[in-house]
């Protein structure tokens, strides 16, 4: 805490140098001159507040609310000056709003606590003092030696020292961090892998020197400087050396690291950061109704105020005899006088805003996102995965979607890859039943037959090929194809970073693939699926991937093991887009071998069937298959010691190191030999075409952005559905300049415009995208606009991101979803509107960073076409009515100051001002909000043109408002002068019919006016909700009109006994003794049909003569519906009956709409959505 408020007050900076220095145990230089860099401890703190901060901070975050604030300042005002109402009618509902929140916040926070304090007392064993000490957690200290034994999870961000392997390595499974199951593998530096003991490692003397914390996962750049009798060995580390807090160890007995970040700076604390906050349609649609009503209500104080001095300016109405001024009132000064009346006004009519409104529309949206995770269609069973929703906030959005991006690999296909096809030295080969067929006639071939290349192990029987009559070459040439598919395959079998769980190597790799060895012995692990495809498919011609084994890669060829060294990995990364090995043979010489997209391995190319293997690639393209290029080079002894020489210096660079090995990897990666290329599958999913069919009925254009190349991507989005077979396909790719991307778009415009009957679909690349987003934004958004699809391939991911923002900056605004399973969609599922995260292969960062994970593409469409449909249609109906029950309730009040002077007297008892809001005239609303179906699942999810009556926030328009608030002020009309008129001189209500009674007010007074006013709009707000409802269950009966009866029960209470803890009680007896009124009650009755009547006749009409597409699926849905329940009813005998009666009656409604005597289309339509219903 001290050093806290010294770095604050500026006498402790903390430190700002790029590096940090470590001294592993702690061992510290003695000579003296050294002082520790202060690290901080190893707590994680994922909690919010504390106990002492946990009120002023909450509070000030729940003030910062404008509603809030607002209703703050209204209570400040009552408690200052003389107002028409306590205080408590407006503090009451804001102590309930805020005690609610804070409850729930702080509720939510306490399980954090308890998470934090569970992770940070767990216990772990240190090296101190030549001895292994247990502690806790929380203690670790940078600098400190932890041991960590198997399937335990690392403390702390570690670099590896030694395992109990001699090579010092280490498996790792990252899935809590990022989703991927695969076994990752970390290697210790040569000089402290031997440290396997306690005693040995207490004895090391080394120096980290590595960079500051930050937030990447797989970014680390450090060296380890070891000193050994005297002499300095300086290591280069980086991610293979860091083990990541939260990560777990496996098939390794226990390792030993060296804590480097703790706490709050280990990756995982610093991937803790919030996502920035999404705000939706409806929220800001709200906002603006809260600024009319403002306007509304502050209008209203003003001509109060006015009135009330204009009434005054005669001078027996300034001061009447009953209400005589004191001497500091006539001496006050006017304008002081005049904001005080003001300000008295505005908290007569304060209740117009409704505080409430914010509370129960979030309790709509943490309760209503529960739905998404109970709904069975959205599991999926063979993953055991459900629907999860990560943010609440955006529930009604789902019902907004005008445009849906989303990736290709594992999205909308399976992400599980089988080996296909592969192009050799220019000859390509199918794979069928485990063996490689090749296509047309291979070299000296006398014939075009199909050539089987059953195994290595038949190639190097020549006697076989020479007498197989589809294979007969020569032996030079037989000795070639030997030597090529050898090479083309061990590159597979060993440029990668597959892992094997478990390691049976008898009886493998002896022959062709059998499946009942290889798959039950061999279990590979792979970050990329098509690796594992491709190492699985070399296993199967017979070059097997055996494991690593200290510095060595093992490989089984034709049942003979072999080891070749692995001297260096050249990782992947997206800019390369490639990965390379160097490995030394048993022979001893030296190759380096390359993989990946073609875009990046041919140019570096200067030897092999170039031309041949890109027109393969091509073709493999076409057939949707996804691609990679395979080459080499051998090294000279001399060419390799120049390679090992600036990979060293690079990697143990502390400056600019990712520059430097790009720059290095660039000079090893060329003048390669081409070997030829593979060709995987990746399936679609199921139901892909017909969700994204249903989507394009919803009026919702989809964009598929995927990083694969062109030809893959155009294939795929024509198989799923994405482009028609009868679309113009237009192309902006291969652009090399902004001019010449300007003149294709102006002719792709030229285009569109020209053939503006049939729909385009636009195909555009990365780089083309570039350029096009650099200087002509307006020409490429036109295009896109008249583009019924859009597909963007060799995508970058801040490129997916780049594209969404400018849909959504467009003039329209249109509300944007995407949609992806990997790391590099989270960029674009951040960017837009609502982010989807598929729970797919790709690990689940995706699904972590979206607002809703699903398991499948196909639960796209119940997301949207469903609970969109029906959340929106929910909260929409919630704010409105919100409005609509508040104008309801304020406006009497305005109009009763026409009667009292403007004299600021209350309508209403200021109980009945508290618990409008909240007892009365609540329920009714959040249950609607989270149990209404105002059409069938089934019909919405079978009809999703649906979809299209709710897009552009249409039941939140100004017309849809508007309707509302006039609704609200002529039922408010109806409540006041039908009370005044029909009761006001009603001598029922008199005691002895007599006018005035000794020592008592008029019976049918202020308070008896005001309480029949309350009842009738009580009944008929509430009423009016059930007019809304479409879906009834018990609990809508139970809240609805248990509201009604609970306001009379109360009102009985409340004004039939004499409470003493009320100072007055103005409401004694009067409810009751306006109860005992006939007319009371008839008058009741009357203005509450009065009320609804009209509402009921305006819809009525409009649905017999202006139908909606929703509102005649709510008809055909219910008749459907009503007859299905008819017959559950019934006895089983009676039940068949009504069953045949009821096909009978569908037969001849749909025969008889679709005779030519039916010439009205609304009858086939009715038919052709009867039989449907019928058939679900």
């Amino acid at each position: 805490m001290w050093r806290w408020v010294r770095q604050q007050l500026g006498f402790d900076p903390p430190h700002q140098s790029d590096t940090r220095t470590i001294y592993i145990a702690n061992r510290f230089p003695q000579n003296g001159l050294y002082t520790p860099q202060k690290f901080i401890d190893n707590r994680i703190i994922s909690s919010k507040y504390t106990v002492w901060n946990f009120v002023p901070k909450n509070l000030f975050e729940q003030f910062r609310r404008v509603a809030n604030f607002y209703f703050l300042i209204i209570f400040l005002v009552q408690l200052m000056i003389d107002t028409p109402t306590s205080p408590i009618t407006s503090g009451l509902p804001l102590f309930f709003v805020i005690t609610v929140t804070a409850i729930k916040q702080g509720y939510e926070d306490w399980l954090r606590h308890n998470s934090d304090n569970e992770v940070n007392g767990a216990p772990v064993y240190v090296v101190r003092s030549g001895g292994l000490v247990k502690t806790r957690s929380k203690n670790i200290r940078v600098g400190d030696i932890v041991r960590i034994a198997k399937d335990e999870i690392f403390p702390a961000d570690l670099v590896l020292l030694s395992s109990d392997r001699l090579d010092g390595s280490c498996h790792v499974t990252t899935a809590s961090l990022d989703g991927e199951t695969n076994l990752k593998t970390h290697v210790a530096v040569p000089e402290t892998a031997v440290l396997q003991t306690v005693a040995s490692l207490d004895t090391l003397v080394a120096v980290i020197e590595c960079q500051q914390p930050e937030a990447d996962l797989y970014r680390f750049m450090g060296r380890m400087i070891i000193t050994q009798q005297m002499e300095e060995i300086v290591r280069p580390l980086g991610p293979e050396s860091l083990l990541l807090r939260g990560a777990r160890l496996k098939n390794t007995k226990e390792i030993f690291g060296v804590a480097i970040y703790t706490g709050m700076e280990t990756k995982m604390a610093l991937n803790y950061k919030s996502k920035s906050q999404k705000r939706s349609a409806v929220e800001k649609s709200m906002n603006t109704f809260l600024i009319i009503y403002l306007i509304i209500l502050i209008s209203e104080a003003i001509i109060s105020t006015i009135l009330k001095y204009t009434w005054q300016a005669e001078e027996k109405w300034d001061e009447p005899w009953y209400n005589q001024k004191t001497e500091h009132q006539r001496n006050s000064s006017k304008i002081l006088r005049f904001i005080s009346d003001f300000l008295a006004f505005l908290v007569l009519y304060n209740f117009i805003i409704p505080i409430s409104l914010y509370v129960t529309v979030e309790m709509q949206k943490f309760l209503g996102s529960f739905f998404i995770g109970w709904d069975l269609d959205l599991y999926h069973e063979e993953s055991d995965q459900k629907a999860q929703v990560n943010t609440s906030d955006l529930n009604e959005e789902l019902g907004q979607v005008e445009y849906v991006f989303t990736d290709k690999t594992g999205t909308l296909t399976e992400n599980e890859m089988q080996f296909r096809e592969c192009s050799i030295n220019g000859i390509k080969y199918q794979e069928i039943n485990g063996r490689l067929v090749s296509e047309g006639p291979t070299p000296d071939s006398s014939d075009g037959n199909l050539s089987y290349l059953n195994s290595l192990s038949h190639l190097n029987n020549l006697s076989h090929l020479t007498t197989s009559s589809s294979f007969r070459t020569s032996p030079e040439n037989e000795t070639e194809l030997i030597k090529e598919h050898d090479l083309f395959f061990k590159a597979v079998s060993l440029c990668h970073t597959v892992q094997i769980s478990n390691v049976q190597t008898d009886g493998i790799g002896d022959g062709p693939w059998q499946s009942n060895l290889a798959p039950s012995q061999l279990e590979y692990y792979a970050s990329s699926p098509d690796e594992k495809a491709l190492v699985e498919a070399a296993a199967r011609i017979g070059i097997v991937f055996i494991g690593n084994s200290e510095e060595t890669m093992e490989v089984k060829t034709l049942g003979k093991l072999e080891r070749y060294k692995l001297l260096h990995i050249l990782e992947f990364d997206s800019d390369r887009r490639r990965m390379s090995v160097i490995v030394q043979a048993p022979s001893g010489e030296k190759f380096l071998f390359a993989k990946g997209a073609e875009s990046s391995i041919l140019p570096n190319c200067v030897g092999g069937e170039i031309e041949k293997t890109r027109i393969h690639v091509d073709e493999f393209a076409l057939k949707g298959l996804r691609t990679l290029c395979m080459a080499y080079k051998q090294l000279t002894s001399k060419e390799y010691e120049e390679i090992d020489r600036r990979l060293f210096e690079a990697r143990t660079a502390l400056q600019q190191r990712e520059e430097k090995l790009a720059d290095v990897f660039q000079f090893i990666e060329k003048n390669l030999i081409l070997l030829g290329a593979t060709a995987v599958e990746d399936r679609l999913q199921d139901r892909v075409r017909e969700t994204i069919e249903g989507l394009r009925m919803a009026g919702i254009k989809v964009w598929v952005l995927t990083g694969d190349k062109h030809e893959t991507a155009v294939s795929v989005s024509l198989s799923c559905g994405h482009f028609h077979r009868t679309m113009n396909i237009l192309e902006l790719i291969n652009q090399k300049s902004d001019s010449q991307c300007a003149e294709q778009l102006r002719q792709l415009a030229r285009r569109i415009k020209e053939d503006h009957v049939i729909q385009h679909g636009l195909v555009v690349d990365g780089t083309s995208l570039s350029l096009a987003l650099r200087e002509h934004e307006k020409l490429f958004m036109e295009v896109c606009r008249n583009c019924s699809a859009v597909l963007c391939c060799r995508m970058a991911p801040l490129q997916k991101a780049k594209v969404i923002r400018l849909i959504k900056i467009s003039p329209e605004k249109p509300i944007t979803l995407a949609v992806g399973d990997g790391a590099n969609d989270v960029s674009m599922i951040q960017e837009a509107h609502v982010g989807i995260g598929i729970m797919g292969k790709e690990g689940r960062q995706a699904a972590r960073n979206s607002d809703y994970a699903i398991a499948r593409f196909k639960f796209l469409s119940k997301l949207l076409f469903v609970h969109g449909h029906f959340y929106y249609i929910r909260i929409a109906t919630l704010v409105q009515y919100f409005f609509y029950k508040n104008v309801c309730f304020i406006t009497p009040q305005f109009l009763y100051q026409f009667y009292c002077l403007f004299s600021q007297q209350t309508l209403y008892d200021s109980v009945y001002l508290t618990l409008y809001n909240i007892c009365f005239t609540s329920l009714p609303i959040l249950i609607y909000s989270l149990l209404e179906q105002h059409i069938d699942p089934h019909v919405l999810q079978s009809k999703p043109t649906l979809y299209r009556d709710i897009s552009k926030n249409r039941q939140l328009s100004i017309k849809t408002f508007l309707y509302w608030t006039i609704l609200g002020f002529s039922h408010a009309f109806i409540f006041f002068f039908g009370s005044y008129f029909l009761i006001g001189k009603d001598i029922s209500l008199l005691g002895n019919g007599q006018l005035l009674k000794p020592n008592h007010q008029m019976m049918f007074g202020n308070w008896t006016f005001g309480t029949l006013v309350f009842t009738v709009m009580v009944i008929t707000v509430t009423v009016k909700m059930a007019l809304e409802t479409h879906f009834w269950t018990w609990i809508n009966h139970l809240v609805t009109w248990g509201s009604i009866i609970f306001y009379f029960v109360f009102s009985l209470f409340y004004g039939g006994i004499l409470w003493p803890f009320l100072g007055s009680q103005n409401m004694y007896f009067v409810f009751i003794q306006l109860l005992s009124s006939g007319s009371a009650w008839f008058a009741i009755i009357l203005m509450v049909v009065t009320c609804l009547l009209l509402d009921i006749v305006k819809k009525v009409f409009e649905r017999q003569l202006h139908p909606t597409n929703t509102e005649k699926a709510q008809m055909y849905s219910n008749t459907v519906a009503l007859s299905d329940e008819f017959i559950a009813l019934q006895p089983l005998s009676r039940a068949r009956n009504q069953l045949s009666k009821l096909s009978l009656l569908k037969q001849i409604q749909v025969s008889s709409a679709w005779t030519p005597c039916a010439v009205s289309q609304k009858e086939k339509q009715r038919a052709h959505l009867l039989e449907e219903c019928w058939n679900e």
